[in-house]
């Protein structure tokens, strides 16, 4: 329900969800994992099998976990088991219909009916799905969700499987959506207004400006005319009737498919599909879904398009192809070869990014699919207005420097290395992969035919692909992409600066003269020395000491550093650093602070000791590892992550960060004109102008909030970085590591006393400055007029001074918790009134003890000072009257919550570093007995009295932005 509108690779995918779509592919990032306190070492990398058969046309061998059938009704089910998270499965219903199959009179009616399955089916009426889903812990948008896009619709929902009614609930609610939902007219009617504050939160000047090129980018097609939102005055009159006759043509079984992945029995499963599903009556004689296919053109098709409100240059070059799909070991080896280019030339982009006056913010050229049957091969480069013109030669220069002279074999190499590394990890993970992105495998390969070996089968296949493609065979494919005809170059910008970019005739000359430019050859760098040049010595382990109720160890040594590391098993092949030590830029001048905010960005984009940043980059080929240092308000560190063969590697990184840093001038010039480039038309936009003003209200216009002025880059000295960074980084006897992931504790200990222990202390004892930023006293109403989009921007802010209590903290949260459940139900499912209500907060102990509290909306102008106040009717209402059934919606979301957060690396590094910041016991935030005692102690009397102490309207800050005045 939430529209996501990625541009990458020139590539233009639109989907409207409650979250953005997942990224399509082959091979899975990292899953999470189940714990344990020695972890037992990983599963060795596999070893490359022999070259594959000759036949290039051999079937790719499919995952054989996964068991596929199709109903006498013309459904497909698709079964898989998987452990991770345990008690879990993710349920996904896959519709082979979208926006594509719209009538004239139905455009954004795919989407509303999406939403209407929120709305009452056959056995849950009104709301009442989403509300029984929450009283078993499931949280609407993580747990509960469903995008539309042009050729499909998914519905996504995780149920528990240790609870056997909620499980059978969960595989009934698929089928009321696959056949019964209910239409009612007031429900739908209330759905329109929701609907219409979703398309109104989607306006931009990137929209406005999207609508003018989509004609170009699809050619003569439906696509253009078909983004899954609509039209607005479609959702608003169209009948009862003409909504149903969507769900009646194509919501039928043979359309369809049906997903079941996580902890469960695939035999009993497979009966309970069959005997609840094959039910669906099957129109095997319904509507033909027509080709969709984007007409070629012969000529190149090239446009400027301005907005008055737009923040930067946008610049694509696009060639059009056929979309060919991969069915064959052939194919799969021509999606190998292509990725290898995609990666080499993506890389020259982003190294091209680095330099002390780069063209552009942002650049990639890659290949893939668009939409339906259509392919692109396609160049995107962000840029400020005056680089418009530099920035897209540099795209046409590139791409001319491919074709005539191609990759070199160091480039392939590289790419070959990190390509199998990942490949590797995927194998070594496959056993703990979320079942949130195994279900999104088998629903692609339902939808667009995508292979799904496992984890194994992909890597074997890769190992023996990978020696046979030649450097000459990836740069060939230049020649094939790069073509004279099907082309479109599509300029957008802001139109203050209209006169800086080239016209149509322009870039269409440019891209005729780089044709005939002659290049020169790509040259690489050398990173053969050392990451890391000379030996260590251990330092001893000091005041070594274990928790046995968190399972977690602690060490220092006699540099002051401290160590506590928690060793898991939740993920096969990751381990997690973070270090933290007090100060920050806080202890700096106002009129140092434009060089102190920037210093982490600039050191961290300079590389370490020999290596620069690129050179660096090149240098860690094949290695999954990441370390990066920064300096916040109230302290300064480093995070980090790696695998587990590569934590060596880490601490190398983790010592040259703090000892062998770069002064890189370089590095300081194209960060500088990269934030200026961003930041110069910034507040352009409504959406940022309004963010900016909020801030600057809410700190009394103190010098370090809000966006930075470009002044203040002038301010930024080469000097005051690195002497600031060597402030902060000199003495590092006040820092703490903290590391969690799948390490042997002895092993950590012998390589963090060789690296860790090496680093320079001298007794530091610091503490951060206190900058003053304090929320203004008493009531504040501001009301601004500013942006064309006929929308309104609400936010208020409830604050005020309070004790920092860990066991009030959470009160605090259940009470937001509770809020945000009547908001939502109030707003939008009563008033229709709005597509969201955001809201949150809680207690901050530094530099003060105060709490917020944020609610943020979109509305239409005129209902903006109405849905102000029933959003105040909600919190007052709170005040007086607390639903015991809406407090066990809270605690059953938070129990189960925190069951699954309980397997995730993240969240104990998370608990790490807020008990640090806070000093508190860890405990508190992890132990699943603490939760249930607060849990206990929860009833309508306490969240009553909360919300009458929090929701204060004496120090209420109420910020509205309405469109300008005509």
């Amino acid at each position: 329900m939430l529209k996501s509108f990625v541009t990458l690779l020139g590539l233009l995918l639109f989907s409207i969800s409650c979250t953005p779509k997942t990224t399509k592919g082959t091979v899975s990032d990292s899953p999470k994992n189940s714990g344990a306190e020695a972890p037992a070492p990983p599963p060795a990398p596999p070893v490359p099998p022999a070259p594959l058969p000759n036949s290039g046309m051999s079937a790719i061998p499919m995952d054989p976990s996964v068991r596929i059938g199709t109903l006498p009704n013309g459904l497909t089910y698709y079964i898989k088991v998987n452990a991770k998270p345990e008690n879990r499965a993710e349920l996904r219903l896959a519709l082979k219909a979208g926006s594509m199959q719209e009538d004239p009179d139905q455009l954004g009616l795919a989407h509303f009916i999406e939403h209407m399955a929120f709305n009452g089916t056959e056995h849950f009426s009104k709301n009442e799905l989403v509300s029984y889903l929450e009283r078993v812990g499931s949280r609407f948008g993580p747990d509960l969700n469903a995008y539309t896009s042009f050729d499909e619709t998914v519905y996504m929902l995780q149920v528990r499987t240790d609870d056997t009614e909620q499980f059978n609930n969960g595989l009934l609610i698929l089928k009321d959506w696959a056949g019964g939902i209910s239409f009612e007219d007031a429900e739908v009617d209330k759905e329109r207004g929701v609907v219409i504050s979703e398309w109104r939160s989607n306006l931009s000047p990137d929209q406005r400006m999207m609508q003018q090129y989509l004609p170009m980018m699809y050619y003569n097609s439906r696509y253009a005319s078909r983004l899954p939102i609509g039209d607005p005055d479609i959702v608003n009159h169209a009948t009862y009737d003409v909504i149903k006759r969507f769900y009646s043509d194509w919501y039928r079984p043979e359309l369809m498919a049906l997903f079941v992945v996580g902890a469960v029995d695939p035999d009993k499963i497979e009966m309970q599909i069959k005997e609840q599903f094959g039910s669906l009556a099957s129109k095997s004689m319904g509507r033909k879904k027509e080709s969709n296919a984007v007409p070629a053109h012969n000529n190149t098709l090239a446009r400027v398009i301005t907005d008055p409100e737009a923040t930067n240059a946008n610049i694509q070059i696009i060639y059009k192809h056929k979309y060919v799909k991969v069915t064959s070991l052939l194919d799969y080896r021509q999606r190998l070869v292509e990725n290898l280019y995609n990666r080499m030339l993506g890389r020259r982009l982003s190294d091209i990014a680095k330099e002390g006056t780069p063209p552009y913010i942002f650049g990639y050229t890659g290949f893939g699919q668009d939409v339906g049957e259509l392919a692109t091969y396609s160049s995107y480069a962000v840029a400020a207005p005056k680089d418009t013109r530099r920035a897209y030669q540099t795209l046409l220069d590139e791409n001319q420097r491919v074709l005539q002279h191609g990759f070199t074999d160091a480039e392939l190499e590289r790419e070959k290395a990190n390509i199998m590394r990942q490949a590797e990890q995927s194998v070594l993970e496959e056993a703990k992969m979320e079942s949130s992105r195994v279900v999104q495998r088998l629903v692609n390969n339902f939808l667009d035919e995508n292979p799904i070996p496992d984890a194994t089968q992909h890597y074997e296949m890769y190992a023996s692909m990978m020696p046979t493609i030649s450097t000459s065979e990836v740069s060939q494919l230049a020649k094939k992409w790069i073509i004279d005809q099907n082309r479109v170059i599509i300029i957008t910008g802001p139109e203050k600066d209209k006169d800086m970019y080239p016209d149509s005739l322009d870039l269409i000359g440019m891209m005729k003269s780089t044709s005939m430019k002659n290049m020169e050859p790509y040259k690489d760098v050398d990173v053969s020395a050392p990451l890391l040049p000379g030996t260590f010595g251990v330092k001893p382990v000091l005041n070594y000491s274990y928790d046995n109720v968190l399972d977690v160890h602690h060490w220092e040594f006699e540099n002051g550093v401290k160590v506590s590391a928690k060793a898991t098993a939740f993920k096969n092949d990751e381990i997690l650093m973070n270090a933290y030590s007090i100060g920050g830029h806080s202890l700096y001048s106002d009129a140092m602070y434009p060089s102190a905010r920037s210093t982490s960005s600039v050191i961290g984009t300079s590389g370490v000791g020999t290596f620069n940043a690129t050179a660096l980059e090149k240098k860690l080929t094949g290695l999954r590892v990441n370390v990066s240092p920064f300096i916040f308000e109230r302290y300064e560190g480093l995070n980090g992550s790696s695998s587990v063969k590569d934590v060596k590697t880490m601490m190398e990184l983790t010592y040259s960060y703090v000892t062998a840093f770069r002064e890189d001038p370089t590095a300081l010039n194209s960060y500088l004109s990269k934030e200026r480039s961003m930041f110069a038309n910034l507040l352009s936009n409504p959406n940022n102008w309004y963010s900016d003003k909020v801030t600057r209200i809410t700190s009394q216009n103190h010098p370090r909030r809000g966006f930075p002025s470009l002044e203040s880059y002038d301010q930024i000295k080469m000097n005051e970085i690195m002497d600031i960074y060597k402030d902060r980084f000199k003495d590092v006897s006040d820092m703490h590591f903290f590391f969690v992931g799948n390490f042997n504790v002895d092993s950590l200990k012998q390589l963090t006393s060789r690296y860790l222990g090496a680093l320079p202390g001298g007794g530091r004892d610091e503490m951060w400055k206190d900058v003053g930023d304090r929320f203004p006293k008493g009531k504040v109403d501001s009301v601004y007029y500013r942006g064309e989009a006929p929308k309104s921007l609400v936010q208020l802010i409830y604050h005020g001074s309070d004790h920092y209590n860990p066991d009030t903290s959470y009160l605090m949260q259940s009470m937001i918790e509770l809020a945000r459940i009547k908001l939502r139900e109030e707003l939008r499912e009563e008033e229709g009134g709005v597509y969201g209500v955001s809201i949150g907060g809680g207690q901050s102990k530094f530099p003060i003890e105060q709490y917020s509290i944020r609610i943020n909306f979109n509305a239409d102008p005129p209902r903006t000072n109405d849905l102000i106040a029933a959003a105040q009717q909600v919190i007052s209402k709170m005040k007086m009257e607390v639903d015991p059934a809406d407090i066990v919606k809270v605690t059953e979301t938070q129990r189960q919550s925190r069951i699954k957060d309980l397997e995730q690396n993240q969240f104990w590094m998370s608990a790490f570093i807020n008990s640090w910041i806070n000093g508190t016991d860890m405990n508190n935030a992890t132990q699943l007995s603490v939760l249930e005692s607060r849990i206990a102690s929860l009833n309508p009397e306490v969240l009553k009295q909360a919300a009458r102490k929090y929701f204060s309207d004496k120090e209420l800050i109420s910020v509205v932005m309405f469109p300008e005045k005509k």
